[in-house]
């Protein structure tokens, strides 16, 4: 690893603070040195709060060393006004003389014109330090800009032999059957913390009554998204208890109002995936968790439109009941959680 690798992983590391919380900025960091020594850091903790240039800068306590200093960041510094003003401004600003790149900016509003101003102010520019890695940093960012939709994170938990519930419930509740151990369901709530939003179908609200927050973890709530064709969802599930922004889809409108959620009118005679997606872009939703059902998840899987999937397996075993979706595991990386198996499986395509 050189000196530029070094640096610029350092970056990545400071940008994973934020993760979870620059929704919907980037996640960066960045470094100043001086003498082969770092004398400021700093990463974006917050939409509308400083970047991570600003504050690397800010925490700089002499000033007069940036004009013989490098900066590194993870990602392009920002060239336009947007809730801040461009952090290249405050690089030609200060007279920084090398400033190192990991990855270009894919937001049409930067995508390379900040690099190009700081190298017309005459400072030294090295891009692509650690590309791949600074890309991984922000694969949501990347696909919301580059696709035009979330990044799609597929999540369900099925029994030793395949299914994702019993034929039928010992006791007739809206509650779930618990398959993983309570170590797996924490981690998932962690995992929704981390993400803007999380979908589920009809059946899934009708049988369950989920509350699709993360009570096990700390940290902001997904934006809900529900799919509702006929508007059979009860209007006393918790998805209606106005405690999170909830997104509802259906086909035709609603009367019923609730303070904290939105209606969204879509043709579900035609393939619906596109119109769901479209709509989240809209709403600036840069990453999604699908938790299901069945219908739900395997349409995704079908039409090919997702990134990865983390499925869990556990030890109960059902005989009969909904089968989980049908996915092809290959190149699947497999972990544990206590006795509960956990598959990741990205999609490459």
């Amino acid at each position: 690893m050189n000196t530029h690798e070094k640096y610029i992983k350092r970056c990545i590391e400071l940008a994973q603070n934020g993760f979870g919380t620059t929704y919907p900025n980037p996640m960066v960091g960045s470094v100043i040195v001086y003498e082969g020594k770092i004398i400021g850091e700093g990463w974006h903790k917050k939409a509308g709060e400083a970047h991570a240039e600003v504050n690397a800068i800010r925490s700089v306590k002499d000033k007069s060393l940036l004009k013989k200093a490098t900066i590194y960041v993870s990602l392009e510094p920002c060239s336009h006004f947007g809730k801040t003003p461009p952090c290249c401004d405050l690089i030609i600003e200060h007279k920084i003389p090398n400033v190192v790149v990991g990855t270009v900016d894919p937001n049409e509003k930067v995508a390379g014109k900040g690099i190009k101003k700081i190298i017309e102010s005459g400072s030294n520019v090295i891009v692509g330090v650690l590309e791949n890695e600074c890309n991984e940093l922000n694969k949501r960012f990347f696909t919301f800009h580059q696709k035009k939709r979330p990044y799609i994170i597929l999540k369900w938990a099925e029994s030793q032999d395949g299914f994702l519930a019993p034929e039928k419930k010992i006791i007739k509740e809206r509650k779930p059957v618990w398959i993983t151990n309570p170590y797996s369901r924490q981690l998932v709530h962690k995992w929704r913390s981390e993400e803007q939003a999380i979908l589920v179908g009809t059946q899934t609200v009708i049988d369950d009554n989920p509350k699709l927050n993360i009570r096990d973890w700390s940290g902001n709530n997904p934006i809900r998204v529900i799919l509702d064709q006929n508007n059979r969802i009860s209007k006393d599930s918790f998805i209606f208890d106005d405690s999170v922004k909830t997104i509802l889809f259906t086909k035709s409108e609603i009367s019923f109002s609730a303070e904290n959620t939105t209606f969204e009118v879509i043709d579900f005679n035609q393939n619906i995936i596109p119109q769901i997606l479209e709509v989240l872009h809209q709403n600036q939703i840069q990453s999604i968790i699908i938790e299901g059902g069945l219908q739900t998840l395997q349409s995704f899987i079908d039409q090919n439109i997702w990134d990865e999937a983390r499925i869990f397996i556990g030890k109960t075993s059902f005989e009969k009941g909904i089968k989980s979706p049908t996915l092809s595991k290959k190149n699947a990386i497999k972990t544990y959680i206590q006795n509960d198996e956990l598959i990741y499986v990205r999609n490459h395509d």
